[in-house]
């Protein structure tokens, strides 16, 4: 059983990284929206993207 929620494409297509204002990656497995710009992974929760530098996890 997963805890996946389905989140619209469109909404995240239409996401931007608040950081730098570029393209974010969708990662479904962590069900995170990625800024390889940034370097930040913003996580979603609930179907909802948490557009927070503060909430989000730092890549290697």
């Amino acid at each position: 059983m997963t805890d996946e929620v389905k989140v619209d494409r469109r909404v995240l297509e239409a996401l931007v990284c608040p950081e730098t204002q570029a393209p974010l990656s969708y990662d479904p497995e962590r069900q995170e929206l990625v800024s390889k710009a940034a370097g930040l992974a913003y996580p979603i929760r609930g179907g909802i993207p948490v557009m927070l530098a503060s909430e989000a996890r730092r890549l290697d």
